[in-house]
Order: structure tokens, then C-alpha cells, then sequence
């Protein structure tokens, strides 16, 4: 597997997409969670891209598959952290629909990568 062609990926783009999305919605974040809650968001933005790229360098497709799950993870948790968010009532539902959405799309674009990649 290339290394160089991560970038290639629709939803590589669309996790970085989905990353940008998060540091602006973290502006609106109360300032006493600049460095909770607002941090987590960020580092689980920023594990999406960064594990789907990670898995296209490794050697192996069972390898790429791992790192894919990951990835899948890391949206979960963000998706779980904004619904925090709105559930103590930092953000709106309407601020957080946008992301939300991103994040349905670019599950199903990991669940079918990954099938894609699993040998018959």
C-alpha cells in the first residue's frame, strides 16, 4: 500500500472536512471547558484523519482495517462528546447538526471501506 495516497481517499478528505467543522465549534464552548472537554473534541477530531491516513501507510490491509476501526472509534466518541455538549446545554442542537451530519456520512464511508478491504 502507497503511503502518499491517504489524501486520495473521499473520506479522508471529508474527516479533515469534519475536523475543521469541530475547532470552530469549540469557539462556542464555555471557557472553562478550554481545556476539557473542548480538548477531547479536538484530539478525537484530529484521530479520524490522522488513523485513516496511518492505516494507508501500513503494510497490510488487515492493518489498514485496524486503523480503520480506530477511526470509527474516535467518530463515535466525538459524536458522543457533542451530544454532551448539548445536553448541558453548551451548544445547540442546530449549532451541532452540521458536524453531526458529517459524522453519519463519514461512518458509512469507514463501514464501507472496510468491507470493501475484507477478502471473500
Amino acid at each position: 500500500m502507497k503511503s502518499s495516497d491517504f489524501r486520495e481517499l473521499k473520506v479522508w478528505q471529508k474527516a479533515m472536512d469534519l475536523t475543521v467543522e469541530i475547532y470552530s465549534i469549540v469557539k462556542l464552548l464555555p471557557r472553562e471547558e478550554m481545556f476539557a472537554l473542548s480538548d477531547q473534541m479536538r484530539r478525537a477530531a484530529v484521530s479520524i484523519p490522522s488513523n485513516i491516513a496511518e492505516g494507508q501507510g501500513r503494510d497490510t490491509m488487515k492493518e489498514f482495517i485496524r486503523f480503520l476501526s480506530v477511526a470509527r472509534g474516535s467518530l463515535r466518541e466525538l459524536s458522543t462528546q457533542l451530544e454532551i455538549c448539548e445536553r448541558v446545554h453548551y451548544l445547540t442542537q442546530s449549532q451541532t447538526t452540521n458536524a453531526n451530519q458529517m459524522i453519519e456520512e463519514i461512518d458509512k464511508m469507514l463501514n464501507a471501506l472496510s468491507k470493501s478491504l475484507i477478502p471473500f
